[in-house]
């Protein structure tokens, strides 16, 4: 018997940045196990990438494609939308889910620091969206942000990555409506699901689960779960940010 969950998205193909590693390597994972065609957008992850590739292509051959951009570059935008419809023929679902992260103390940021933590968290996603529009408009599809709970409450020492999350949950409202009705455009507001790779201080680790209404930390898996939603079972659902926190953004 064929598992209900295994063809909710057969046929539909979803291009996933930063799909390599940590949540975005789980939101594949789990679209694929739905059914999905698979697009992994990496920028320098590339082992990483194709081993993903090559275990998810040997569950279901034809189904996985990888495409490398840096996604600073707005000219390579065009080539990789291209590149996911010659390889299904179609977009269904774009997942803007590629990050930067990392402190920026008032008193010592660059213009670099701006450029890339705006430019990957905010202006990526917006001319990432521009670009797969048409597509998605003959797919009736989806544009699906990674948000963060700090786009409403400023996280201390991260002023400028606070901002660029702000901008992106404004810009989910401004695309629903900019691209209804034939595209629904929603987000997904992490709270603590995965700690930074270069490491959280353990009393700060504890001092955040304390303020998290479930105490406890999340996992890529509950973020993928609330995608797989707004991509499967939501169709009259547009212009939302779903927070995905354990009420950390209700108990600060």
């Amino acid at each position: 018997m064929t598992n209900e969950r295994e063809t909710s998205l057969a046929g539909k193909t979803v291009l996933i940045t930063g799909a390599a590693r940590r949540v975005g390597a789980t939101l594949a994972r789990n679209f694929h196990a739905s059914g999905a065609n698979v697009v992994l957008h990496y920028r320098n992850s590339a082992d990483a990438a194709a081993q993903l590739a090559g275990e998810l292509d040997a569950a279901r051959p034809g189904s996985i494609a990888t495409v490398q951009s840096d996604l600073l570059d707005v000219n390579r935008f065009g080539p990789l939308i291209e590149a996911t419809t010659s390889a299904f023929g179609q977009l269904d679902i774009l997942i803007n889910n590629a990050s930067s992260f990392y402190p920026t103390p008032v008193g010592e940021i660059s213009e670099s620091e701006w450029n890339d933590l705006i430019g990957s968290n905010l202006k990526a996603p917006l001319f990432l969206a521009q670009a797969a529009a048409s597509a998605l408009h003959l797919s009736r599809g989806l544009i699906l942000n990674m948000a963060d709970i700090h786009g409403t409450r400023p996280l201390r020492r991260y002023p400028v990555y606070s901002v660029a999350k702000a901008g992106l949950i404004m810009l989910t409202k401004a695309l629903a409506r900019e691209l209804a009705p034939h595209v629904r455009v929603n987000a997904i507001a992490p709270g603590p699901v995965m700690w930074p790779e270069d490491g959280t201080d353990k009393e700060l680790q504890h001092k955040i689960i304390e303020h998290t209404l479930l105490r406890r930390a999340g996992s890529p898996e509950d973020v993928a779960r609330a995608a797989l939603f707004f991509a499967a079972e939501a169709p009259y659902v547009t212009g939302q940010i779903l927070a995905v926190d354990g009420g950390r953004s209700v108990g600060w």
